[in-house]
């Protein structure tokens, strides 16, 4: 841990590629702590805010699909036993995770590769119900370099205002206070959206019948 906070204390491209590959693996790291100061400083002119977004997409790509590799390769039992494992509860992962990130992608079908990169908790975790069920590889990454570069994008717009009303001294506790904000609004948008679907698929087949 001391080595990711020397990484996150020295932002630069290939530090927030690398730690955003771990993020979308099986290391907590969270992204809006790493983003968010990104865009921040970029906008004080130090880095470029396109490229902080392309970099931590790339790097979200790069570790989903080793998640969806050994997922598809290894089964559900050794998943399983390695979220049970000493390890597997230091990267803060336990089997009641996993299902919960099977059961989204049940519920949601191969869209919840895309809409899950706005979800906590099933956001670094959704790669691996798509490799358990063998989900068509560049299906997976079209829709989850979709998914997690909105997600991006959306954290650099934060840190991008930030810049303009926060000192940099008070910056984490404004990125835990807006964050908060910003996973309620998109976990209700996602409500919103699948109600939607929904009540249109009830009218469609009432319309049928």
């Amino acid at each position: 841990m001391n080595f990711i906070s020397t990484l996150l204390g020295n932002l630069n491209y290939p530090t927030i590629f690398f730690l955003m590959l771990l993020e979308s693996t099986v290391v907590p790291v969270p992204s809006e702590f790493v983003v968010t100061p990104a865009a921040y400083h970029a906008a004080g002119g130090s880095l470029n805010v396109l490229l902080i977004i392309l970099y931590a997409t790339v790097g979200a790509d790069v570790g989903a699909s080793i998640n969806y590799f050994v997922a598809k390769y290894v089964g559900r039992p050794v998943v399983y036993r390695f979220a049970n494992s000493r390890l597997g509860h230091l990267c803060l992962l336990n089997q009641e995770k996993i299902e919960k990130s099977e059961k989204y992608f049940d519920d949601h079908g191969v869209a919840a590769t895309l809409t899950g990169r706005f979800v906590p908790v099933i956001r670094h975790l959704i790669s691996i119900p798509a490799g358990l069920a063998r989900m068509n590889y560049w299906k997976f990454l079209l829709f989850t370099t979709i998914g997690a570069g909105g997600w991006h994008s959306v954290l650099a717009a934060l840190g991008w205002y930030l810049h303009a009303i926060v000192p940099e001294e008070q910056l984490n506790d404004k990125i835990t206070e807006y964050a908060e904000y910003i996973k309620l609004a998109i976990i209700a948008l996602l409500l919103a959206a699948a109600a939607y679907f929904i009540i249109k698929r009830i009218i469609n087949k009432k319309k049928g019948l």
